[in-house]
């Protein structure tokens, strides 16, 4: 239950290792893939984790080596979080930038491309901010959690 069968050092760096490997790959994968989850994406989250417990623990199941790789994970991600508020660069590479969508009505194809964004996932978090068309944005941005935030034209008198 308690002796470990591996070095206590090991599991650290097994921990660590897969932490930023999994960082690496979700951040591939882009910000709407994780501010936007489907049930496909909880599914993956779900066997991506079964996948990687052997790679971290080692084949080591005892409680010590349970609580050193939970220590050692919530240790690293304090620690990059740490990093990134202190680091500019670092905060744009782990966590990107916000991209813009839409400005003054006009989409920026390129943008959506490389966020694999949809038209029809545009169009939904533009209904879903009171939005009928395009026209009516004076800008939609991407944000680094993945959500859209949408800031309408103002309205003329005229309206």
């Amino acid at each position: 239950m308690w002796p470990l069968s591996l070095n206590w050092w090991e599991l650290i760096v097994r921990g660590v290792v897969v932490y930023i490997l999994l960082i690496i790959l979700l951040r591939l994968t882009g910000k709407r893939q994780i501010g936007q989850m489907t049930p496909f994406d909880l599914v993956l989250l779900l066997v991506l984790s079964n996948a990687v417990q052997n790679a971290m623990n080692g084949g080591d199941n005892s409680v010590t080596a349970g609580v050193i790789s939970a220590v050692t994970l919530v240790s690293v991600n304090y620690l990059v979080g740490l990093a990134t508020y202190k680091s500019k660069k670092l905060e744009a590479l782990v966590e990107g930038r916000p991209q813009v969508l839409i400005h003054n009505g006009k989409i920026f194809e390129d943008a959506m491309k490389f966020a694999h964004l949809t038209h029809h996932e545009l169009n939904a978090a533009l209904r879903s901010e009171g939005c009928a068309c395009v026209e009516e944005v004076h800008y939609a941005i991407l944000e680094n959690n993945g959500k859209i935030s949408v800031h309408l034209k103002k309205k003329s008198l005229a309206d």
